[in-house]
């Protein structure tokens, strides 16, 4: 008699060590993939911590810009105004007992300022003989005035400014009845 079951014993031994195998080689395939994306999030995840350093250094960058753009936007008009300052300290240290001298003084003074004004975005408003405009004007009263028409800028008493097209202070007027 004959023993069956050894005849299949190896056959099945061979049958479990090729899944055995395969097992092995799907595990080793898995376990190299897995390696793969690893490595794949630590590259990524250095890309983005990079950016976000890069974004935060730019972003400083531009807050000091920023900071150094307001702490200086009137250096330019600062200077202009210096020959002004030089104007008036002059004619202080001057002493005279002429005024008419003085008064041409302080006229070619107050030009030069206005002149810088102007060349920086400032408009003087100065509405006599005009009709009343409410945007650009603050009336502080009215006379019956017969050479004038009604609602016109008989007289200004303080001087208004528009600032590149915006009112930074509105002219104060008479208006005629």
């Amino acid at each position: 008699m004959q023993n069956t079951e050894s005849t299949g014993a190896p056959g099945a031994e061979d049958g479990l060590s090729a899944a055995e195998a395969a097992l092995n080689a799907d595990m080793e395939a898995l376990s190299q993939q897995l390696a793969q994306a690893e490595a794949a999030v630590a590259e990524m995840r250095d890309v983005l911590l990079r950016e976000r350093a890069e974004l935060e250094n730019q972003r400083r960058r531009l807050q000091r810009d920023l900071d150094q753009a307001r702490k200086f936007a009137n250096e330019r008009l600062l200077s202009d105004l210096l020959p002004v300052c030089d104007g008036l300290e002059g004619g202080l240290a001057v002493e005279t007992s002429d005024l008419a001298a003085m008064r041409q003084g302080m006229d070619l003074t107050f030009k030069a300022l206005l002149k810088v004004a102007e060349s920086n975005g400032l408009k003087a408003v100065r509405p006599t003989g005009e009709p009343f405009n409410p945007e650009l004007h603050q009336a502080v009263s009215m006379i019956d005035s017969p050479a004038h028409k009604s609602g016109t800028v008989v007289n200004t008493l303080q001087t208004g400014y528009v600032l590149n097209e915006r009112l930074l202070r509105p002219a104060m007027v008479v208006i005629a009845n």
